[in-house]
């Protein structure tokens, strides 16, 4: 059975969502699979607008791939604000962007603020 296939009978125990700008949304999921092993999904989505649908992206990562993963991705960032762009100013773009309601694009969404997101 491939991944794609045995992905999609897995349950999700944890989701998170980032909102990065008007057309960007990445999904954080940890997965469970049949036999109680554990994985987290990368999932990066786009929005469309020409065609009114989305564009997604996804990354599998495995328990043993945690560790070198997350380090990787430390030495990059860190690579990129202390040797490329030292003199960037990072910290501003620590703000939050309102989640919208489908129906109605100009109201946020002020009952989902735990972080976790529902299922798309």
């Amino acid at each position: 059975m491939s991944y794609e296939n045995n992905e999609r009978s897995n349950e999700t125990l944890f989701s998170k969502r980032l909102k990065a700008g008007k057309i960007r949304t990445y999904f954080f999921d940890v997965r469970s699979t049949r036999s109680n092993d554990y994985f987290i999904t990368l999932t990066e989505s786009k929005k469309k607008f020409n065609e009114g649908n989305y564009e997604r992206h996804k990354i599998f990562l495995y328990k043993e791939d945690f560790n070198k993963f997350l380090k990787a991705l430390t030495e990059t960032i860190d690579h990129v604000k202390t040797e490329l762009m030292p003199d960037f100013d990072f910290d501003a773009f620590n703000h939050e962007y309102p989640e919208q309601d489908e129906q109605n694009p100009n109201a946020t969404d002020s009952a989902n603020n735990d972080g976790n997101a529902e299922s798309w």
